[in-house]
């Protein structure tokens, strides 16, 4: 099960307090035709919401490039991935 098809990768974000910014972060799954294995989303005292989705069968690569696409729209203040 170490195969890279079988890894567990996490997407976190944060966003300015945005109601619209967790449809936005799925959306780019949903373009992918990807289900997301968990989706988790609080929003922060700081005005700030943090989104955390957890991702089977995505390469690296992949989840760079949609990382990096993320990253660029309006209301994220932060994207990165870790590997689980």
């Amino acid at each position: 099960m170490s195969s890279p098809l079988w890894s567990t990768h996490r997407l976190r974000v944060t966003t300015e307090a945005d109601p619209g910014a967790l449809a936005r972060v799925l959306q780019y799954f949903q373009n992918l035709n990807v289900l997301p294995r968990k989706v988790s989303a609080e929003l922060a005292t700081t005005d700030q919401f943090h989104i955390e989705v957890d991702l089977t069968g995505m390469s690296e690569e992949m989840v760079g490039i949609v990382t990096a696409k993320i990253g660029q729209a309006p209301p994220v203040v932060r994207a990165h991935w870790v590997r689980l």
